[in-house]
Protein backbone atom coordinates (compact mmCIF):
# COMPACT_ATOMS: atom_id res chain seq x y z
CA UNK A 1 0.00 0.00 0.00
CA UNK A 2 1.58 3.73 -0.78
CA UNK A 3 0.24 6.15 1.33
CA UNK A 4 1.53 10.07 1.22
CA UNK A 5 4.70 8.62 -0.72
CA UNK A 6 5.69 6.23 1.62
CA UNK A 7 5.82 2.42 0.65
CA UNK A 8 4.05 0.13 3.27
CA UNK A 9 4.75 -3.41 3.01
CA UNK A 10 0.65 -4.01 3.25
CA UNK A 11 -1.40 -3.80 0.12
CA UNK A 12 -5.33 -4.25 0.81
CA UNK A 13 -7.54 -6.42 -1.82
CA UNK A 14 -4.57 -7.56 -4.00
CA UNK A 15 -5.05 -11.51 -3.02
CA UNK A 16 -1.86 -12.22 -0.86
CA UNK A 17 0.44 -9.01 -1.98
CA UNK A 18 1.27 -8.65 1.65
CA UNK A 19 3.29 -11.90 2.05
CA UNK A 20 5.62 -10.77 -1.00
CA UNK A 21 8.55 -8.46 -0.82
CA UNK A 22 8.33 -5.20 -2.87
CA UNK A 23 9.83 -6.70 -5.58
CA UNK A 24 8.01 -9.56 -5.47
CA UNK A 25 4.89 -7.22 -5.80
CA UNK A 26 6.50 -5.21 -8.60
CA UNK A 27 7.09 -8.12 -10.89
CA UNK A 28 3.85 -9.77 -10.61
CA UNK A 29 2.35 -6.55 -11.11
CA UNK A 30 4.40 -6.59 -14.47
CA UNK A 31 3.39 -10.09 -15.18
CA UNK A 32 -0.55 -8.55 -14.84
CA UNK A 33 0.60 -6.20 -16.94
CA UNK A 34 1.48 -8.34 -19.71
CA UNK A 35 -1.52 -10.83 -19.52
CA UNK A 36 -3.57 -8.09 -19.47
CA UNK A 37 -6.26 -7.64 -22.59
CA UNK A 38 -6.74 -3.70 -21.41
CA UNK A 39 -4.43 -1.43 -22.72
CA UNK A 40 -5.77 1.18 -19.84
CA UNK A 41 -4.97 -1.32 -17.40
CA UNK A 42 -1.76 -2.17 -18.37
CA UNK A 43 -0.43 0.95 -18.52
CA UNK A 44 -1.31 1.50 -15.04
CA UNK A 45 -0.14 -1.83 -13.76
CA UNK A 46 3.11 -0.67 -15.59
CA UNK A 47 2.97 3.07 -13.53
CA UNK A 48 2.58 1.42 -10.21
CA UNK A 49 4.96 -1.46 -10.62
CA UNK A 50 7.43 1.39 -11.11
CA UNK A 51 6.45 2.78 -7.71
CA UNK A 52 6.64 -0.26 -5.99
CA UNK A 53 10.51 -0.81 -7.84
CA UNK A 54 11.41 2.05 -6.06
CA UNK A 55 10.22 5.07 -8.30
CA UNK A 56 8.81 8.28 -7.28
CA UNK A 57 5.08 9.19 -8.51
CA UNK A 58 6.28 11.50 -10.22
CA UNK A 59 8.41 8.94 -13.10
CA UNK A 60 4.65 7.12 -12.43
CA UNK A 61 3.17 9.57 -14.10
CA UNK A 62 5.55 9.81 -16.73
CA UNK A 63 5.35 5.94 -17.09
CA UNK A 64 1.40 6.58 -17.18
CA UNK A 65 1.15 9.65 -19.40
CA UNK A 66 -1.14 11.21 -16.46
CA UNK A 67 -0.53 13.49 -13.44
CA UNK A 68 0.19 13.19 -9.88
CA UNK A 69 -3.50 13.09 -8.77
CA UNK A 70 -4.47 10.55 -11.14
CA UNK A 71 -1.25 8.15 -10.02
CA UNK A 72 -2.84 8.74 -6.66
CA UNK A 73 -6.02 7.41 -7.70
CA UNK A 74 -4.83 4.56 -9.43
CA UNK A 75 -2.91 3.65 -6.25
CA UNK A 76 -6.45 4.03 -4.20
CA UNK A 77 -8.06 1.56 -6.69
CA UNK A 78 -5.83 -0.95 -6.54
CA UNK A 79 -5.84 -1.14 -2.94
CA UNK A 80 -9.10 -1.17 -2.68
CA UNK A 81 -10.02 -3.86 -5.48
CA UNK A 82 -6.61 -5.26 -6.88
CA UNK A 83 -6.38 -5.27 -10.44
CA UNK A 84 -9.61 -5.14 -11.18
CA UNK A 85 -10.13 -1.52 -10.31
CA UNK A 86 -7.40 -0.58 -12.63
CA UNK A 87 -9.81 -1.51 -15.38
CA UNK A 88 -11.63 1.04 -17.47
CA UNK A 89 -15.36 0.88 -16.21
CA UNK A 90 -18.11 2.35 -18.21
CA UNK A 91 -19.50 5.41 -17.60
CA UNK A 92 -23.04 6.00 -16.28
CA UNK A 93 -24.07 8.14 -18.90
CA UNK A 94 -27.25 10.68 -17.35
CA UNK A 95 -30.28 9.73 -15.90
CA UNK A 96 -33.13 8.79 -18.23
CA UNK A 97 -35.22 11.96 -18.33
CA UNK A 98 -38.93 9.73 -18.65
CA UNK A 99 -39.13 6.77 -15.69
CA UNK A 100 -41.74 4.17 -16.19
CA UNK A 101 -44.61 6.26 -15.00
CA UNK A 102 -44.22 9.19 -17.50
CA UNK A 103 -43.46 6.67 -20.17
CA UNK A 104 -47.24 5.18 -19.74
CA UNK A 105 -48.62 8.60 -19.17
CA UNK A 106 -46.69 9.35 -22.61
CA UNK A 107 -47.98 5.84 -24.05
CA UNK A 108 -51.75 6.82 -23.06
CA UNK A 109 -51.79 9.88 -24.60
CA UNK A 110 -50.57 8.52 -27.87
CA UNK A 111 -52.66 6.21 -27.96
CA UNK A 112 -55.74 8.19 -27.09
CA UNK A 113 -54.78 10.80 -29.62
CA UNK A 114 -55.15 14.28 -29.45
CA UNK A 115 -58.09 16.22 -28.95
CA UNK A 116 -58.20 19.04 -31.08
CA UNK A 117 -60.03 21.74 -28.79
CA UNK A 118 -57.59 20.72 -26.14
CA UNK A 119 -54.51 20.36 -27.77
CA UNK A 120 -55.09 22.70 -30.81
CA UNK A 121 -53.47 19.70 -33.39
CA UNK A 122 -55.39 16.71 -34.86
CA UNK A 123 -52.58 14.57 -35.08
CA UNK A 124 -49.68 14.36 -32.77
CA UNK A 125 -45.99 15.58 -33.72
CA UNK A 126 -42.71 15.38 -32.12
CA UNK A 127 -42.76 18.69 -31.22
CA UNK A 128 -46.57 18.94 -29.91
CA UNK A 129 -45.61 15.69 -27.34
CA UNK A 130 -42.35 17.35 -26.37
CA UNK A 131 -44.81 20.40 -25.44
CA UNK A 132 -47.24 18.30 -23.69
CA UNK A 133 -44.42 16.14 -21.41
CA UNK A 134 -43.46 19.86 -20.73
CA UNK A 135 -46.80 20.77 -19.51
CA UNK A 136 -47.56 17.43 -17.62
CA UNK A 137 -44.33 17.14 -16.44
CA UNK A 138 -42.06 20.20 -16.29
CA UNK A 139 -39.19 18.39 -18.55
CA UNK A 140 -37.53 19.99 -21.64
CA UNK A 141 -36.93 16.45 -24.05
CA UNK A 142 -35.69 17.15 -27.40
CA UNK A 143 -37.43 15.73 -30.29
CA UNK A 144 -34.92 13.33 -31.19
CA UNK A 145 -34.74 11.90 -27.28
CA UNK A 146 -38.56 11.77 -27.84
CA UNK A 147 -38.45 9.61 -30.42
CA UNK A 148 -35.98 7.44 -29.28
CA UNK A 149 -39.02 6.90 -26.33
CA UNK A 150 -41.91 6.48 -28.61
CA UNK A 151 -39.49 3.77 -30.27
CA UNK A 152 -38.74 2.04 -27.21
CA UNK A 153 -42.80 2.38 -26.65
CA UNK A 154 -43.23 0.26 -30.02
CA UNK A 155 -44.74 3.27 -31.88
CA UNK A 156 -43.33 4.21 -35.28
CA UNK A 157 -43.09 7.38 -37.47
CA UNK A 158 -45.38 7.32 -39.64
CA UNK A 159 -46.07 9.93 -42.80
CA UNK A 160 -48.61 10.17 -45.30
CA UNK A 161 -46.98 10.96 -49.29
CA UNK A 162 -46.85 14.49 -50.01
CA UNK A 163 -49.95 15.89 -52.10
CA UNK A 164 -50.34 18.99 -53.61
CA UNK A 165 -53.86 20.59 -52.61
CA UNK A 166 -54.65 21.46 -55.96
CA UNK A 167 -53.47 17.99 -57.18
CA UNK A 168 -57.36 16.70 -60.04
CA UNK A 169 -56.92 12.97 -59.61
CA UNK A 170 -58.82 12.73 -63.06
CA UNK A 171 -55.99 14.70 -65.17
CA UNK A 172 -53.09 12.42 -63.76
CA UNK A 173 -54.74 9.07 -64.68
CA UNK A 174 -55.53 10.63 -68.14
CA UNK A 175 -51.99 11.42 -68.54
CA UNK A 176 -50.87 8.36 -67.94
CA UNK A 177 -53.02 6.75 -70.33
CA UNK A 178 -52.47 8.73 -72.98
CA UNK A 179 -48.50 9.23 -72.66
CA UNK A 180 -46.64 7.14 -75.12
CA UNK A 181 -44.87 4.27 -73.76
CA UNK A 182 -40.89 4.69 -73.52
CA UNK A 183 -39.54 2.41 -76.53
CA UNK A 184 -36.67 -0.23 -75.57
CA UNK A 185 -33.25 0.56 -77.40
CA UNK A 186 -31.86 -1.55 -79.46
CA UNK A 187 -28.48 -3.07 -78.28
CA UNK A 188 -26.54 -1.40 -81.23
CA UNK A 189 -27.72 2.16 -80.84
CA UNK A 190 -25.53 1.83 -77.30
CA UNK A 191 -22.22 2.36 -77.75
CA UNK A 192 -19.39 -0.23 -76.95
CA UNK A 193 -17.74 0.59 -73.25
CA UNK A 194 -13.67 1.58 -74.38
CA UNK A 195 -11.16 -0.52 -72.68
Amino acid sequence: MIHRGKREGVCHGGGGWGAWGLRGRAIARTRLARRSEDAGQTRRLLALAAIYDGGSRGEAAKIGGVGLQTVRDWVLAFNAEGPVGLVDGKAPGNAPLLNDERRQALRAIVESGPIPAVHGVVRWRLIDLAQWVFEEFCISISKQTLSRELRALGFRKLSARPRHHAQDAEAMATFKKTSPRALPRSPSATPPASR
